[in-house]
């Protein structure tokens, strides 16, 4: 592939996920017994990428994994699943990341991430991939990796013209003023919403009201994900909140439905821009239901021949 050529590029992490499936989860001290283990492939960014390019995107990844088995195996993942890899990098300096995952009987997870290798992604490596994001359509990052290094990476994209998607995971209270003013989409659940802005979000109406106050922080468009209760949109160009609500499907395993959503998000806005951003988030939270009904991050992320044709017209 044409290293300058990929639409919606992704600048983020890779882990590899160690996940148990259990009855419920353990109490503090608590040891149960899981009925199943395996090993999947996860990560914020990586899984957004993936989603996307299962889509149709042609897409790039921008990560650094370890020079390790679990690192050779995600670039081979990234390949089956027509990711260009000129600018996954490897290292010997730390493991890949990786990350444990319990999953209860209600789909409901608990995660601990060990970054590794996703935060020696350097300026250096931006260098190496400034083609890439500069000339996408649409370029995406997280907080998996070094604050600093996804910063860049938005003002790198912002200052080109490229339209940018922020998603403030895992989030972090002090963040940085500059990642409001350089995301043109500011997406994040309601407990990053919480951390950001202090504001309680139980419901629509605290969404709203915790997107207004990142669009005061100087994000341009906000989204505050609500899991099974939808999406709700804020925007400088109309700041009323809307409520997006979403069909109920029974969850068999919510984790990596917020990238599926994100990932989904990315592919619409490259290829049908002329869409409304309420239309977009409709179809992208019809892509992410259809994830949470099928165990497993990446394994559950739909293709697009398995997809109602009219979510692409």
């Amino acid at each position: 592939m044409d290293p300058a050529s990929p639409q919606v590029v992704v600048v983020g992490s890779c882990m590899t996920d160690l996940v148990s499936i259990t009855p419920r989860l353990p109490r503090a001290g608590e040891t149960i017994h899981g009925s199943k283990f395996f090993i999947g492939f996860g990560g914020k960014g990586a899984n957004q990428c993936i989603q996307a390019s299962r889509l149709g995107a042609c897409t790039a990844m921008v990560c650094k994994v370890g020079d390790d088995s679990f690192g050779n195996n995600y670039i081979e993942n990234f390949r089956k699943n027509d990711v260009c890899t000129d600018f996954v990098f490897q290292t010997g300096a730390a493991a890949t990341g990786a990350a444990s995952i319990i999953v209860n009987a209600e789909g409901q997870n608990a995660i601990v991430i060990v970054a590794g290798a996703n935060l020696l992604l350097s300026s250096e490596d931006l260098t190496k991939a400034s083609a890439a994001i500069c000339g996408a359509r649409v370029m995406v990052c997280q907080l998996e990796i070094s604050p600093d290094v996804s910063l860049q990476a938005l003002k790198m994209a912002h200052k080109s013209g490229v339209r940018t998607i922020f998603n403030p995971a895992p989030a972090v209270a002090d963040l940085d003023p500059a990642f409001y003013t350089h995301s043109d989409v500011f997406c994040c659940n309601e407990s990053e919403a919480e951390i950001l802005t202090g504001v309680q979000v139980k419901s629509p109406s605290d969404a709203g009201a915790a997107g207004s106050e990142l669009l005061a922080r100087g994000c341009q468009l906000v989204l505050v994900t609500l899991g099974g209760e939808g999406c709700v949109i804020v925007s400088k160009e109309d700041p009323k909140p809307k409520h997006i609500a979403t069909h109920k499907v029974k969850a068999v395993d919510t984790t990596g439905a917020g990238d599926s959503f994100i990932g989904a998000l990315a592919f619409f806005l490259a290829h049908y821009p002329q869409l409304s951003m309420e239309e977009m988030v409709k179809r992208s939270n019809h892509i992410a239901s259809v994830s949470v009904q099928a165990a497993g991050t990446q394994t559950s992320y739909p293709h697009r021949k398995d997809l109602p044709q009219d979510i692409f017209s």
